[in-house]
């Protein structure tokens, strides 16, 4: 890696980066669990729901994600 490249990273705040590699750990894991068939668990209105692997929907990085069939409430 560059040292541009790093003092362009530095200049990113460190909470903005988090959120970042948080949003791309949870990509990562909801595409393994539909390629290995694994439900998810998700928390949805106060309580703890399965998702079913036929109701994951994978998504371009950077969108959100949503199963099929409900709308985000």
């Amino acid at each position: 890696m560059g040292k541009g490249i790093f003092e362009k990273r530095q200049s990113i705040p460190l909470a903005f980066r988090a959120e970042e590699a948080l949003k791309e750990a949870v990509a990562d894991a909801i595409v393994a669990h539909r390629r290995a068939g694994v439900p998810i668990v998700v928390w949805r209105n106060g309580k703890v729901v399965k998702v079913p692997v036929d109701q994951i929907e994978i998504h371009e990085p950077g969108a959100e994600y949503s199963t099929k069939g409900r709308k985000d409430e």
